[in-house]
């Protein structure tokens, strides 16, 4: 094992609002009128009007006679029509106010209206109150005193005062009887469209900012109902993903994937992950990652609706760091555990797991290498994997879950990761390097776990010199390198020959020559090539299965 590899730790888990009905009063900040005092008003003079409403310029009152008590709307609101022709059709159209407008304006040119020099007659029966300035009476001329009535510009009508006569200093030496001058007429105004649609427009702002403001009001106390919005929202099977794709691989297996949590006492505990492998209630996962409960310690299996199980180990292999569990359930989905030799370089992989505790975790990569020797543990428990390289995201936790491939099978099982040199196994984490188990190695550990209880692997009966600098594998130079009557043996491997080729491929290092043979079946026949004396020579051996462990 290069330096840069090794085991991972088993760390613990680290439109429209509907109107409502107006709701009781709140605290607004606002001065409640209700608890504030009126300000005191000297007592009315006797006499004195004290409507705000239709006042002349000089306090008297500019409707004389009129009771104002009842304040400016109560008095005209009778007055508009609420129906029929006079009702204004369009939003443009005088205000109904402008009526009430006119009657004071009348009643103010008829008080001070200055004399001018065209006369104001209408006949009798002509016009309305509403009526404009009559044309003077034929043959009559201002100043004349004659029957034409009097100078233009005067303004006749109740409340404005009588015409002038000689006494009193009048033009013209007009006569004293108003009979003379005609029927009196009552000239109003124009109506005043100007203040009218002035008003119009400020009670429409004002309409408009109690809309918006209780709107606004019952927005901050989230009180509008906006379930009739008309924002597009996703139709059916809007969240339905194609198959073969991240989110839809990622769907069908994390139902089948665990976090295991081991308690062993004096041993340790930790946390990792598997995978249901049948219907049986089987589960694979890595040996490190229960061993500490592997004397009477206790093992839990979180599924992904987040029930606990209870679970029991069914055997577990230290060379090829693999173990199954079983739990008392036959309802669990399992993944299908596909064919890692048809794997190549550049597969887009799937990492399924609980790294770091985090439950239900999906990342993604490719794979960057094959057939990688990975050796991690120390001593009597190292593990020999010839395994999967991959960049996806690998943590401490990550551990016996699944690494997928794009048709959602299983190619490997999740189990180291490199680590910068010169760290502890508790500082390392992800650095785009980490190593899954074939599923064709993990695939026969498993059957022989579930069938015994224990598994095999091949060996070829040599001792192998970790001492060798050169390229290649070197057999051991003394007479007992080379185990009587094993496969290699059999073969012919001599003491001292340096192993370079292992079926047609090129072996460096002792830990790849080991990795192979691990990544084979006890029975393969295989092809070994041996540098002896500056010669190649070719080989064939039938791998045996581990007499240790029969």
């Amino acid at each position: 094992m290069t330096d840069a590899s090794t085991r991972p730790g088993d760390e613990p888990e680290a439109g429209a609002s509907t109107p409502h009905p107006p709701a009781e009063a709140e605290p607004t900040g606002v001065i409640d009128v209700g608890s504030t005092q009126a300000i005191p008003q000297p007592a009315p003079a006797p006499g004195a009007v004290t409507s705000h409403g239709g006042a002349g310029h000089d306090g008297t009152g500019g409707d004389s006679g009129r009771d104002d008590s009842a304040g400016w709307f109560d008095r005209f609101a009778p007055e508009h029509p609420t129906e029929g022709a006079g009702v204004p059709a369009r939003a443009d159209a005088p205000w109904g106010s402008d009526r009430a407008d006119a009657e004071d304006e009348a009643a103010h040119r008829a008080a001070y209206a200055p004399p001018a020099t065209a006369a104001v007659a209408s006949a009798p029966g002509q016009g309305s109150p509403m009526s404009a300035v009559a044309a003077p009476t034929a043959g009559a001329q201002p100043g004349s005193g004659a029957a034409g009535g009097p100078p233009q510009g005067y303004w006749t009508g109740p409340g404005a005062a009588p015409f002038p006569g000689p006494e009193q200093g009048a033009p013209g030496g007009w006569g004293t009887d108003p009979s003379a001058y005609g029927a009196p007429v009552t000239v109003a105004a124009p109506p005043r469209r100007r203040r009218g649609a002035l008003v119009a427009g400020v009670v429409g702002l004002c309409l408009l900012s109690g809309v918006v403001g209780g709107v606004a009001g019952q927005l901050a106390d989230d009180r509008v109902n906006l379930a009739g919005s008309t924002l597009p929202e996703p139709g059916p099977g809007a969240t339905a993903r194609p198959a073969g794709s991240v989110a839809n691989i990622a769907a069908t297996a994390l139902p089948s994937v665990v976090t295991i949590k081991v308690d062993g006492g004096s041993e340790g505990s930790g946390t990792g992950s598997g995978f249901v492998v049948d219907a049986k209630g089987h589960v694979l996962t890595n040996n490190h990652v229960v061993e500490a409960g592997a004397s009477g310690g206790d093992i839990e299996v979180v599924l992904s609706n987040g029930d606990t199980e209870k679970a029991t180990i069914v055997g577990r292999d230290v060379s090829y760091d693999l173990a199954v569990l079983k739990l008392a359930r036959t309802d669990l989905t399992p993944l299908v555990l596909g064919e890692s030799d048809q794997v190549v370089v550049g597969d887009q992989v799937i990492a399924v797991g609980a790294p770091l505790g985090l439950e239900q975790t999906v990342t993604t990569g490719i794979v960057s290498a094959l057939n990688r020797p990975v050796t991690p543990g120390t001593g009597s428990e190292s593990s020999y994997i010839n395994a999967i390289q991959t960049d996806a995201a690998i943590n401490p936790g990550n551990s016996g879950g699944p690494l997928l491939d794009l048709s959602g099978k299983v190619i490997g099982v999740n189990s180291a990761i490199a680590r910068v040199p010169g760290t502890s196994g508790t500082t390392g984490g992800n650095i785009g390097l980490g190593f899954a188990i074939p599923s064709d190695q993990a695939r026969r550990t498993a059957d022989q776990l579930i069938a015994t209880g224990k598994a095999t692997h091949p060996v070829i009966g040599v001792s192998l010199d970790r001492t060798f600098s050169g390229e290649g594998a070197q057999v051991v130079d003394q007479s007992d390198a080379v185990v009587a009557g094993g496969p290699a043996a059999k073969a012919g491997v001599q003491p001292g020959d340096v192993i370079t080729g292992f079926e047609g491929k090129r072996v460096r290092t002792p830990d790849q020559l080991i990795v192979s043979i691990r990544a084979r079946a006890v029975g393969d026949t295989v092809s070994l090539t041996v540098r002896r004396g500056g010669q190649d020579v070719q080989l064939r051996m039938t791998l045996e299965a581990d007499p240790d462990q029969k």
